[in-house]
């Protein structure tokens, strides 16, 4: 995936009718396109901006196995949760999701039983599922020295120990978003980003260009509308957007490095924030559930209110409270929750919708984890094809045996070695469909998350990417 097939790609759309028009490149679009493509269906991806652009890019980057989801009632996704989760650890996508050791710290006389028991209900669903504990260990009960040992910054006074459980993160959110893409690629779809839908028209779309302003018209036998809290803008549907904003904070500063923290909302069941360390030496933590109301921007702020509810939850636990000084870096992505009534956007079901009108198959809600089954769901509903869903067991592109540097080897799989010979820059533009800059920083290697660490590189990123488009042309 490159400027020059994007080119020679968008000429083809414009002359013939495709099987299947994907609109929307985050992880539910991007696993549609390999859904239908590895059906052997004639494949269009077109989005807006770039690739995982909106609410994909914006996760708490957890592969989640339905623990949450048990807590409110719902067996069925809980189930599918852990399902889907085994799925990308132990078949499609080993190579970007890692085992990630979660404690939920004790002081003083917190009562623990309910949790204890629901992490025991979450081993039942791994166990249900059929992953394996050399995968995901089962949770146990740890004492208080051992919880300092995993955690060094949690608060000695009046701590009893923790309960340990552990759950699939992500290397990167986006980065299973590019995989996804390139792996239909590979299998013949076509993925245009910048490439913006003007209008639907059930079975054509009204198509703009963004690179040249040039207009044209994409005909399909059937569209897929995966275009998530924004697919309102195409189509008649109700959404009641959530926003869930996270920090970016030093490892160092929260002395959290290879073990989460679930930490409790006080006052408040079944509710809690997450301090998630990741492999660039930086601390997540998140997120909110806030209903968003008015226009739907491109990319949400995250307001004042929420770094101090994060900070002030999380700080909690630890022997260091943390102040907004220690934020790095904020972002916030929207859930794109389908509006079935009134209550907290946090109570809404994150089961995902399809629904089909005017020709149009809409698919909304659900979750990162669950994006295949997603899929699987809205291909089926599209009726072009009887061929069963074959991304059960699909590897996607970087799985296998890898060489190569340890950090590249833990986001690029066995394509770690060849991604050193030219440099991750290169490798953005000259194969995973970066156009400019910001594709690359913000969206292939997340330097981006650290507004410093952005600016340091973003001379040489624009560099590269000028020395490579230019070598496309």
């Amino acid at each position: 995936m490159n400027a020059a097939r994007r080119r020679r790609e968008l000429a083809e759309v414009a002359e013939r009718t495709v099987d299947l028009l994907v609109v929307g490149g985050g992880v539910t679009g991007a696993g549609v396109a390999l859904d239908a493509a590895t059906r052997g269906l004639d494949v269009c991806l077109v989005e807006a901006h770039d690739l995982a652009f909106g609410t994909s890019r914006f996760s708490s980057k957890l592969v989640h196995g339905g623990l949450r989801y048990l807590a409110h009632g719902e067996l069925g996704l809980a189930h599918e949760s852990a399902v889907e989760r085994g799925v990308l650890m132990t078949r499609t996508a080993p190579h970007l999701v890692r085992a990630l050791p979660q404690l939920v710290p004790l002081h003083g006389k917190r009562h623990d039983p309910l949790v204890a028991a629901g992490l025991r209900a979450g081993d039942l669903l791994r166990r249900v599922a059929g992953t394996p504990s050399r995968v995901l260990p089962g949770p146990r009960r740890v004492p208080a020295a051992e919880a300092l040992a995993l955690v060094p910054g949690l608060r000695a006074a009046d701590l009893r120990g923790g309960l340990l459980g552990f759950d699939g993160q992500l290397v990167d959110d986006a980065r299973l978003v590019v995989a996804l893409a390139r792996t239909a690629a590979g299998h013949g779809a076509r993925v245009l980003t910048r490439a913006e839908v003007t209008a639907l028209h059930g079975r054509s779309a009204d198509v703009v260009d963004r690179l040249t302003g040039e207009s044209l018209t994409i005909r399909a036998r059937a569209v897929v509308n995966a275009a998530g809290v924004w697919a309102g803008r195409l189509v008649d549907v109700r959404l009641r957007p959530s926003r869930g904003s996270h920090l970016v904070v030093s490892a160092g500063t929260a002395g959290v490095v290879g073990t989460a923290l679930t930490v409790p909302v006080p006052g408040e069941r079944n509710r809690f924030v997450l301090v998630l360390p990741q492999r660039d030496g930086k601390v997540h933590i998140g997120l909110t559930d806030e209903p968003v109301s008015g226009p739907v921007p491109d990319v949400p702020e995250v307001p004042p209110s929420d770094v101090d509810f994060l900070l002030s939850v999380a700080s909690s636990v630890l022997e260091r409270p943390l102040t907004p000084a220690d934020v790095l870096g904020a972002y916030a992505g929207l859930r794109p929750l389908p509006d079935t009534g009134d209550g907290p956007s946090a109570d809404l079901s994150r089961r995902h919708a399809v629904l089909t009108a005017d020709g149009v198959t809409t698919v909304v809600g659900g979750k990162l984890t669950t994006y295949r089954r997603m899929a699987e769901d809205a291909v089926d509903a599209t009726g072009l094809t009887t061929t069963p869903c074959r991304t059960r067991s699909a590897p996607l592109v970087g799985a296998g045996p890898a060489r190569g540097p340890a950090d590249l080897v833990a986001r690029y799989g066995a394509e770690a070695a060849d991604v050193a010979e030219v440099g991750e820059f290169a490798w953005a533009v000259r194969h995973e469909g970066a156009l400019d800059t910001a594709d690359v920083l913000d969206r292939r290697t997340r330097i981006g998350l650290v507004p410093a660490e952005r600016a340091a590189a973003l001379a040489e990123a624009r560099a590269v990417v000028e020395r490579e488009l230019a070598a496309l042309a």
